[in-house]
């Protein structure tokens, strides 16, 4: 604050300041006022932030009038001692006592009009005074320095002061702390929205008088006609408003016609940005502002007019303001016209046509729902628009308005042409199959696109445009993206699925809407597109199938999510799944580790299914996103509000932890790859799982070498036989053995090695960037305060006082954290990964070469076996070479390893609860029944019944009673191997059964089911000896007892080939 006079004594100050109350004082003094012609009479002056208050020179203290500091219009000098202020109210003559005071009172008073308009240019003349203290501490220095957002505070205060509103510091705390701190250019006005229409209108008025906001925002709020008037006053005075977005904010008709005049105010407009969506423009308003657009200098960047009710006549005008303007073709990038019904539908289109057929700059162009001739359009673009054009919505438009069967070329011309393009949306045009011939076309024979998102939802391609689809798509390779939901494929999609999981460059895909039909074409194909995505080639990582209706059959797909290890990304919503669905979900969600996003609203899901996904989530290490079940939330909230907000708590805290921590642990991803890989082994339910054929074959081996012993030429073979026993007794614990060693188990690696050498040096480079910062510190201090930073100070010496000179607060070890735990791990987890799959395959391969040498081995010893002199003369098993007579390599265990059971069998509720009959396996060309995908069976339920082809899926097998103790179950007894593929006692399901002959003997009646020895290998222990058989008793002669007669109950519906009655049906 200025000293005071010294004439105004020290109780009279005091009473200003009490009847001023809380405004800072920051100008005391005495001076005369011309009252009247040539009379003058003594006053007090005082000047606060924003006003200038007159006071009488007694005591107490009486305040005569003030003004606000934005009255003044002109401050002026009449004489070295005299100011003259012309205010809105009149002029204002004041005497001071000395020139000193006169030049001080101008210039706070422009002081004050600085701060209060920075950008206003000045309209004051002041008198001779002397030079102004500009030091770092002095009033003026601080006052005329820059202030936070450009000094919006100060603007706004002043605006309040002078409308007698008082200042809302909440919106200066909002503006000096949250638009600095986030650099946010952009003023928008919901932030403000809790103000009254008046505060708000003085917030936006403040921004005509500022250089730091670019923009100003507002959508979704309702403005007042206050609110809108001050909105084209910043437009008509501000020197930087770029942007003007106002979206569904109510604008009055002739807001469009007061815009364009408050551009023409302006001498040199900076907008560059118009967006009024959802705003009654008109074609008055349109036109209005297209003839501004012509003298705008350089164009704008940005337009947006969809939803304003645009019509042909001001179309007409934008089309000539764009051809007129150069500075259009060379600035314009985003141009959105969309959702004006009957736009483009007239010839007044033929301008805008024109300019897109000029060389421009567009990036972003929206003409959706229109009613625009896409045939027309691409003709335009094909010679303007294929340069720079990455984004094209043209849904809800028609393809020609001409009734015609000709697709011009121009299409397949632009798509072969076109260089930037990464969205383009067809929704909802219905395209003749011959124009989508041609757009596939194009894409296909284009070279320079990548992940390009198409979108044909709602577009009726039916069973032609799948045809067309399932032709085309294979080859294509700049689709990455494809929404085809909502096309009418239906049964369709049995042919077409099969078609996009050839395309290995789709990776994200839409199919909802598309499965309307019976139940076992819907589960035919959900199967289909099960094994798409079960593919180790598969390049999906995203997956919709919304707003289907598939209800119980979503546990198809669910299933599948367990052992997926392609999709980061599945939307189930609107499936009707209810809460056994979840459940299902629930259990694939503890075994997947690669699931980063999951919606799955809208499948009246109830507080039940919420708890199983949470107990799920608490195995669940990868999993980062879930949508907000909004619908089901809120029904199972009416219901049961305690469980649905604890279990619904425990998913968001799951999903928290996901975030942060650690991915799913290394010892977990290893029992994962080794369930998926021999489950089935261990549960017995498929042939060609690689350990259970090897546990079965080496019983073979065991037994042929048994009946051998003593033989004198067969002793080489039953060596090399002993020893191969021997490697596949150890090739239960390949997987295991081989998936311990690397990095994790090996201790330090090359890699942890070299990290830590260079976590060392980047330690030492961080402390000397460390020191080369303080340097440059305390040099800058001592030349902005050398006698502070006396000597001593440097770096080396003493710190101020003596003082020991302080470490930077850095976290020790930071470099070797930041290099060993973040980067380190991500690098360990991908060769985790990689170390999976090499173990995988060397697995795979050094089993089947044990498969292939112990085959070779039982075939030698079959051969002693016929030898009379060998000491059991009988003929070998047939059984055998029936069994295993296919050579097995790598490539046949990976086809066996797609087929076992990596999916989970479906549960019984699908066909109770819709009451489905179960359909039966498609057949081939020949008549043999083809495997099914979906019916697996646990190993209680394969006992063989009598099950028609009419009974309801899902129903329970009979229970199989257990084996008799006095039977072996050791390999090399027939009891305990699986029943040959061609008998009618068991069918292999999930697996091709082998073209093997009939069997000669009858079939029996209640076979067992193939059971397999302990061990937690899966497909049953290799023993080191078996007992000696009765001599002249055959394997395949001895037979296990019938079961004990049980209440037949119906089977389960892959069991309907089976031949012979039921166990409860008799007969031995």
């Amino acid at each position: 604050m200025a000293p005071p006079a010294g004439d105004v004594s020290r109780e009279l100050q005091e009473s200003i300041r009490r009847a001023l109350g809380r405004p800072r004082i920051h100008l005391l003094l005495r001076a005369r006022l011309e009252t009247k012609p040539r009379r003058l009479e003594e006053r007090i002056l005082v000047l606060t932030a924003w006003r200038l208050h007159l006071f009488s020179p007694t005591t107490p203290a009486k305040a005569e009038g003030s003004l606000s500091v934005l009255e003044i219009r002109c401050i002026s000098a009449t004489s070295p001692t005299q100011v003259r202020l012309d205010t809105e109210r009149g002029p204002l003559a004041l005497a001071l006592a000395t020139p000193a005071a006169a030049a001080c009172l101008a210039r706070e008073l422009g002081a004050a009009l600085g701060r209060a308009l920075p950008c206003a240019p000045p309209v004051w003349t002041l008198p001779p005074a002397p030079p102004l203290d500009t030091s770092p501490t002095s009033e003026s220095s601080a006052s005329s320095g820059p202030s936070v957002c450009g000094g919006f505070s100060d603007t706004y205060a002043a605006l309040c002061d002078y409308n007698g509103l008082s200042c809302r510091e909440e919106v200066q705390w909002d503006v000096d702390t949250l638009y600095h701190a986030g650099e946010r250019r952009c003023f928008d006005l919901r932030d403000f929205s809790h103000l009254e229409s008046r505060e708000l209108a003085l917030a936006v008025a403040a921004l005509g008088y500022n250089r730091w906001f670019r923009g100003l925002c507002c959508r979704d709020l309702r403005l007042s006609s206050e609110v809108q008037a001050q909105v084209l006053h910043a437009v008509r005075r501000s020197p930087a408003l770029e942007e003007l977005i106002l979206d569904n904010v109510g604008l009055n008709t002739d807001f469009a016609s007061r815009l364009a005049a408050a551009l023409a105010a302006h001498p040199d407009p900076p907008l560059r940005c118009l967006e009024l969506p959802r705003g009654p423009l008109g074609d008055k308003g349109l036109a209005a502002l297209s003839q501004r657009f012509l003298g705008l200098p350089g164009g704008l960047r940005r337009l947006r007019l969809p939803h304003c009710g645009l019509g042909a006549r001001g179309l007409a005008a934008l089309g000539r303001a764009l051809g007129a303007n150069p500075a259009f073709r060379s600035a314009l990038q985003l141009l959105d016209l969309g959702h004006n019904p009957g736009l483009l539908g007239s010839p007044h289109g033929a301008d805008l046509f024109a300019f897109l057929a000029q060389p421009n700059a567009l990036l972003h162009l929206d003409l959706a729902s229109t009613d625009c001739a896409l045939d027309v359009l691409f003709g335009a673009l094909l010679h303007g628009c294929c340069s720079r054009l990455s984004y094209l919505n043209v849904a809800g438009n028609s393809f020609c308005h001409r009734k015609t069967r000709e697709v011009p070329p121009t299409l397949q011309q632009f798509f072969c042409s076109t260089f930037a393009l990464s969205h383009i949306s067809l929704a909802g045009v219905r395209l003749p199959p011959d124009a989508l011939r041609s757009l596939l076309q194009g894409l296909a024979a284009n070279t320079h696109l990548s992940d390009l998102h198409l979108d044909l939802s709602g577009c009726e391609l039916r069973s032609p445009g799948a045809r067309v689809l399932e032709e085309l798509l294979g080859g294509i390779s700049a689709v990455g993206s494809l929404d085809l939901s909502d096309n009418g494929f239906d049964a369709d999609l049995l042919t077409l699925v099969p078609a996009l999981g050839r395309n290995k460059a789709l990776k994200h895909l839409w199919l909802g809407k598309n499965f309307s039909v019976k139940a076992r074409t819907l589960e035919e194909i959900l199967h289909k597109l099960v094994q798409v995505i079960q593919e180790d080639d598969c390049s999906l990582q995203s997956l919709s199938v919304a707003e289907s209706r598939l209800k119980a059959r979503t546990c198809i797909l669910v299933n599948a999510l367990g052992s997926n290890a392609c999709l980061t990304k599945v939307d189930l919503s609107g499936n009707l799944m209810e809460d056994m669905g979840a459940k299902m979900l629930a259990k694939a969600l503890q075994i997947n580790s690669t699931l980063r996003s999951l919606s799955w609203d809208r499948n009246n899901t109830t507080a039940v299914g919420f708890q199983d996904i949470a107990r799920a989530m608490e195995s669940n290490h990868t999993l980062t996103f879930m949508a907000l079940p909004l619908c089901d939330l809120t029904a199972a909230y009416r219901s049961a509000p305690e469980r649905t907000d604890t279990g619904w708590q425990q998913i968001q805290w799951c999903l928290l932890r996901n975030g942060r921590g650690p991915k799913v642990p290394p010892e977990q991803v290893l029992r994962l790859q080794r369930g998926i890989v021999t489950s089935t082994a261990e549960q017995g339910c498929c042939q060609g799982d690689v350990l259970q054929m090897l546990c079965r074959l080496s019983g073979r081996v065991q037994a042929a070498a048994r009946g051998l012993r003593g033989h004198p030429g067969a002793q080489r073979d039953l060596a090399e036989a002993q020893e191969l026993l021997r490697e596949a007794r150890n090739a239960r614990a390949l997987f295991p053995s081989l998936a311990a060693l690397g990095p994790a188990g090996a201790g330090a690696g090359p890699l942890q090695l070299l990290l830590q050498g260079v976590a060392g040096d980047v330690a030492k480079a961080v402390d000397k960037e460390l020191e080369v910062l303080l340097e440059a510190l305390l040099g800058r201090a001592a030349e902005l305060c050398p006698r502070a930073t006396a000597a001593g100070v440097w770096p080396g010496g003493a710190w101020l006082g003596g003082a020991p000179r302080p470490r930077p607060p850095l976290p020790p070890g930071l470099a070797p954290g930041a290099l060993l735990e973040r980067a380190g791990e991500e690098i360990r987890e991908q060769l985790g990964e990689v170390q999976l799959a090499l173990v995988t395959s060397l697995t795979q391969a050094v089993v089947a070469e044990l498969l292939r040498e112990l085959r070779r081995v039982h075939q030698a010893l079959a051969q002693h076996l016929q030898d009379p002199r060998s000491p059991q003369g009988q003929e070998p098993s047939n059984s055998t070479d029936e069994e295993l007579g296919v050579d097995v390599d790598a490539s046949t265990l990976q086809r066996h390893r797609r087929c076992c059971r990596r999916n989970r069998p479906p549960s019984a509720f699908m066909g109770q609860s819709e009451g489905l009959e179960s359909p039966s396996p498609p057949r081939s060309s020949e008549g043999d029944p083809k495997p099914h995908p979906l019916h697996f069976r646990a190993p209680e339920a394969q006992a063989v019944g009598g099950s028609s082809q009419e009974e309801e899926f899902g129903r329970l097998p009979p229970t199989v009673p257990p084996y008799p103790q006095e039977h072996d179950c050791s390999p090399s007894s027939e009891a305990s191997a699986p029943p040959e593929a061609g008998s009618p006692g068991l069918e292999w399901v999930g697996l091709p059964s082998p073209q093997t002959p009939p069997p000669q003997a009858p079939p029996r009646m209640g076979a067992w089911p193939p059971h397999s020895c302990g061990g937690e290998g899966g497909g049953g222990a290799i023993p080191e000896a078996l007992p000696a058989a009765p001599t002249g008793t055959s394997d395949r002669s001895r037979q296990l007892p019938p079961p004990k007669p049980q209440r037949r109950q119906r089977a389960h519906s892959c069991d309907k080939a089976d031949a012979g009655p039921g166990p409860g049906g008799g007969g031995t």
